[in-house]
């Protein structure tokens, strides 16, 4: 008996000193060989910080590309989903408002031409990009209200189009905040 409780007790302090001491520091001193030392990626202008280029933001002036709907608000503190069903009536009323608010502002584009990706949030609540199709879309109102040819500003998104990681993994995609913020400099 008493073998077992000292065995217990050895087992526990290496535990503790391995998940709690050993673990995280690992963890941190991998994230420091990360872009932006484990603090993320900052975007600046003008020397002013104004997003960060890996966390979603909202967009909401006509003016610009939307972002991916946040479940959390775009709230980097709180990732998470919604957690709601497809057939979760909540779920589908917001997706609904959602719809009619983008259709509002997007005259001309008819409903089933939404990308899914501008009415449903990620699972992270946080998505950054928007698919290539969801950017697209969007171009017609943002050249009336810019007064941009609609070619020249299809030519900026082609241009911040990121390819998939090492040519397969995953589709094609746009940083809405990189994306925008070249948009605010075409003249």
């Amino acid at each position: 008996m008493k073998n077992i409780v000292k065995q217990s007790l050895i087992l526990t302090v290496l535990c503790l000193v391995l998940f709690s001491c050993i673990y995280p520091l690992l963890v941190s001193a991998v994230a420091m060989l990360a872009p932006g030392g484990g603090d993320g990626v900052t975007t600046e202008r003008n020397g002013k910080v104004v997003g960060y280029a890996n966390i979603g933001q909202s967009f909401t002036e006509d003016k610009y590309f939307y972002s991916r709907p946040s479940a959390v608000g775009y709230n980097a503190a709180g990732s998470a989903g919604s957690n709601k069903g497809p057939t979760n009536p909540d779920y589908l009323k917001a997706v609904q408002d959602r719809i009619d608010t983008f259709l509002v502002h997007n005259p001309g584009i008819a409903k089933k031409d939404i990308p899914a990706d501008l009415v449903t949030a990620s699972g992270s609540g946080l998505d950054p990009n928007i698919s290539v199709e969801g950017a697209i879309v969007q171009i017609p109102r943002i050249s009336k209200v810019r007064n941009i040819p609609e070619a020249k500003i299809k030519e900026l998104v082609t241009s911040y189009t990121e390819k998939p990681f090492l040519g397969i993994f995953g589709p094609e995609k746009v940083n809405v905040l990189k994306l925008n913020l070249a948009l605010d400099e075409l003249k």
